[in-house]
Order: C-alpha cells, then sequence, then structure tokens
C-alpha cells in the first residue's frame, strides 16, 4: 500500500524509538570532516574535537542510522564548549552521481522558518506596534472566529484553525504541479474552507495555516514585503549572511538534492527545486550549517528581543507529547530549544541546549519516513543518547 502524503507535507513528526531493519545501500563515500567554509575560513569544527572516544561513537551511530533510514546524505554539526566540536558530513548529495555530501551547503530548512517570522512579529511587540494578545481580526479579516484568535494564539499553535496542508485538494493541487507558485491568501482558502478544530486557546494543534496569517500581519504592520523585513530586521543584525527567504524555487549553490516520496503515485522524486511558495512564513526558508548554528544560541537566547520578550515565548505549554512543550514559534525537546524543519527532499534540526551552552545542527537530504518515523528525528535522538545523555532529543511537531 503506498501511503498517502496526507498530513504529511511540511510536517516534522515526534515518534518514539523503534528497531530498525537494514536497508542495503550502494557504497557511500566514508565519513569526513568539514574542513575550510565557503569563505575560505576555518570550518565550525576548527575550535578543537570532542575526545576520540565520543568521536569514533558519533561516527559509528551516524552512519548506523543513515544506512538503517536510507538516508541519502547527512551533515552533523555539534559544539560543546569545554568538551569540542564535531562537524561531520557523510553520504551523498546526489544519488545519480554520487556526489559526496557537504558540510558547506545550502539547504531548505522548512520549518524552522517559523522561528524567524516569530522573532520579526516579537520585534514589532518590542516596538509596541502590536501586542500579543491582540486579535487576528484587527489585521486579516475573515478569519473564522478572528476576533477570538489572538496573536499568541497562532503563534503557540493554540488558534483551532484547521491547517490547510492537511486540505486533499490542496495536497492534489501540489503534488500535481511542484513548480506552482501560490500566494499566501491561496493556501489560507484551503484550510479556510474547514471549520475550525477547537476553541482559541483550548489545545495544541500544529498548524501552517497559524504562521501564514503571522506573515501577513507584519507585512500589514510593517508596510514591508515579510522576506525583506525578515532579511533586514533577523538575518542582517544576527549576521546570518548564507540564510535567504526565497520567492519562488531559486536555491543557492552548492546544494544537495533532496528525495521525497510525498508523490501522488508515493514513488521517490527528486524535489530539489520545488517551489517552496506554498510555506511562505511557515517553511520557504535556506541556510546552512555556519548560519543554523549562529541562529540556535540567537533564538534561544533572546539575542534580538527584550528580556520580556523572550520570556513570553520560551513560556512553553505541554503538547501532549511526552517530553515536548511549544512556545511562540519554538519548542523544548527534554532540554533542547529550538526547531526542526520537513519539507519534501529536506529535514533539519537547529537546537540549543542552554544547559550546557551546547548546540546541535542537522541537515539531511530526504524526508521519507523510516518505520514511520522522520529520520531526522532518530538521528538527533542517537546523536544526543551520546553527547547529552541526561537529556536525550526525542521528537518534533506533527499536524494532525
Amino acid at each position: 500500500m503506498r501511503r498517502s502524503p496526507a498530513r504529511r507535507l511540511f510536517a516534522a513528526t515526534l515518534l518514539v524509538a523503534s528497531v530498525l531493519a537494514p536497508m542495503a545501500l550502494a557504497p557511500t563515500p566514508a565519513v569526513h570532516a568539514a574542513s575550510a567554509d565557503r569563505n575560505g575560513s576555518c570550518s565550525p569544527d576548527c575550535g578543537g574535537s570532542l575526545a576520540p572516544e565520543v568521536t569514533a561513537r558519533l561516527d559509528k551511530a551516524i552512519e548506523a542510522v543513515r544506512r538503517q533510514a536510507g538516508i541519502p546524505g547527512v551533515v552533523v554539526g555539534i559544539w560543546m564548549p569545554g568538551k569540542g566540536n564535531y562537524v561531520r558530513a557523510t553520504g551523498v548529495a546526489d544519488t545519480t552521481t554520487r556526489e559526496p555530501m557537504s558540510a558547506d551547503s545550502y539547504i531548505r530548512i522548512g520549518s524552522e522558518t517559523k522561528t524567524f517570522t516569530v522573532t520579526a512579529l516579537l520585534e514589532l511587540v518590542d516596538e509596541h506596534r502590536i501586542k500579543l494578545d491582540d486579535p487576528i481580526s484587527a489585521y486579516v479579516p475573515g478569519v473564522r472566529n478572528g476576533d477570538r484568535i489572538t496573536l499568541r494564539h497562532l503563534a503557540e499553535m493554540r488558534s483551532g484553525l484547521f491547517p490547510y496542508t492537511a486540505d486533499a485538494d490542496f495536497q492534489r493541487d501540489l503534488l500535481s504541479d511542484p513548480q506552482r507558485y501560490f500566494t499566501p491568501k491561496e493556501v489560507l482558502a484551503y484550510g479556510m474552507k474547514h471549520k475550525n478544530t477547537f476553541k482559541p486557546g483550548a489545545r495544541f494543534q500544529y498548524s501552517n495555516s497559524n504562521l501564514v496569517l503571522l506573515g501577513l500581519v507584519i507585512e500589514k504592520v510593517s508596510g514591508r514585503r515579510l522576506d525583506h523585513f525578515i532579511h533586514e530586521r533577523v538575518l542582517r543584525p544576527a549576521h546570518l549572511h548564507h540564510t535567504l527567504f526565497p520567492t519562488g524555487p531559486e536555491f543557492p549553490e552548492p546544494h544537495a538534492h533532496g528525495y521525497t516520496d510525498q508523490t501522488l503515485s508515493g514513488e521517490t522524486a527528486d524535489a530539489t527545486d520545488w517551489n517552496p511558495s506554498w510555506a511562505w512564513a511557515a517553511g520557504a526558508m535556506i541556510s546552512d550549517l555556519h548560519d543554523l548554528r549562529r541562529w540556535a544560541k540567537t533564538v534561544a537566547t533572546g539575542e534580538l528581543l527584550s528580556p520580556e520578550t523572550q520570556a513570553q515565548r520560551l513560556r512553553t505549554i505541554p503538547t501532549g507529547i511526552p517530553g515536548l512543550s511549544y512556545g511562540l514559534g519554538i519548542f523544548d525537546a527534554n532540554g533542547w530549544i529550538g526547531h526542526n524543519g520537513s519539507l519534501p527532499g529536506y529535514e533539519t534540526v537547529t537546537v540549543y541546549l542552554p544547559s550546557q551552552k551546547a548546540t546541535l545542527v542537522i541537515m539531511i537530504n530526504t524526508d521519507s519516513l523510516s518505520g514511520g518515523q522522520e529520520p531526522s528525528t532518530l538521528l538527533a535522538r542517537a546523536v544526543t543518547q551520546i553527547v547529552t545523555p541526561e537529556n536525550v532529543y526525542d521528537g518534533a511537531i506533527t499536524p494532525r
């Protein structure tokens, strides 16, 4: 039976551990360390390596998960002050040419876009131009129950708005023409056909409709396009020089090919140049390992926000999923603060552990499930079991 793409589009899933059956893969390049970045400077692992026995265990665990889960290529970066760093790439960036996966490449970051969009929103809160408890109806007309759904409800995934990615017509339209350009209002219309799933604030439900609405709020209040506002107000002050918000399928070089089984037939396809406009404020952005490392700490510690606003952001609420709570466009997974991302062809994890000032970034070029689990979650779990056994990252978010 072919697995339906329903509910999986642009999703990242919290799943429990399972035993993975080995899968036969063609020989791939050996695990290798990153060296110099595209600017010729020292790569992120130049500050001193983790202990040799830890490095060996990580190499073995990452390669085992990659092969067992059928992941073409993997990049993992770990930075632990006082203990050392670890940056590795293994597998291939292109399953046809067998080009090795590189740590020095761009990647589509999917739902990690939410951390940038909500940061932009919270900057407007700090400027007293909006309030988190304003109703969405004050900014965007036509939202069902919009006079009771607040910006806070949207950012913390408690609005009750139906996720447009779960609409069957949307899934058919996107997968029938992955190059199609969608406007924010077009994607919202798919979700607005459905009744709200619960009263505002009643419970948690991950919905990209929430973030698209917040993107529209930012545009209305700022008077600027969302991609321009995020570039000027978030990326530039955070010194993220290799992060961008594309308006179409553009994808800077170098980048790995991305592979997905979220297709109408269920067969695996190359989704590298699919147009991510449908994800917009919820998931269209692109970054790289170096920028994601910097962003992990920036967003988790609130470097761009006032302490009061950052405290509101980190006031997480249980999601109903063990070990996982959600704040304003950010989660806490057993102490790891940040977000993960998944959209056809790519998955990422970017998280920061305040108790150890540790950073973890994972980038892979597939979103195809393995044993019902997100491959990025499998990797993050395996890595943290070794480097932070008291804080094992064991999940992420899924729309329902």
